[in-house]
């Protein structure tokens, strides 16, 4: 076996396990997506149904933990993907006589310049969106207790 090959085998290993590592990514946001709008259901639920404002301030905490947490699982895949498996892949390309990988690279990177489309930052942005949403219940909640608690009689 030569090193052609030799290489052009550990290219398919990288490039299969960076799309398998890609759809790992999507599915675990839709994973955050779909637990966050039961997060945000569950919210909903509490204020319409519940006099009570803890539910909405524990609810609401751990919303904007989630929300976090996905916001760092968006930035460590990005982080994995450009590192771990874009560079190997493209220094394997400099072994090969056709890059592929930098040549599909360049086409994203052009249409995504002519459209302004940054899937990650949409991404980003859903995470965001939540965490703000969630930030606000919780502060409301927060000075709801307080104003009552400062209106409420001594016993």
């Amino acid at each position: 076996m030569d090193d052609k090959e030799i290489i052009l085998g550990q290219y398919k290993v990288y490039s299969d396990a960076k799309e398998q590592f890609i759809n790992r990514h999507f599915a675990t946001n839709r994973f955050y997506f779909v637990f966050s709008f039961v997060l945000l259901a569950m919210t909903y639920v509490f204020y319409a149904l519940s006099p009570g404002i803890i539910q909405l301030i524990i609810t609401a905490a751990f919303g904007i933990a989630v929300s976090v947490l996905w916001w760092l699982n968006i930035d460590s895949y990005q982080l994995l993907i450009k590192v771990k498996y874009s560079k190997v892949l493209e220094y394997l390309e400099t072994k090969l006589p056709e890059a592929p990988y930098n040549k599909e690279f360049k086409e994203t990177q052009a249409l995504k310049k002519s459209k302004n489309i940054m899937f990650a930052d949409v991404q980003k942005g859903f995470a965001g969106l939540v965490f703000i949403v969630f930030t606000i219940i919780f502060i409301c909640s927060c000075v709801n207790v307080a104003m009552n608690y400062k209106t409420a009689p001594l016993v």
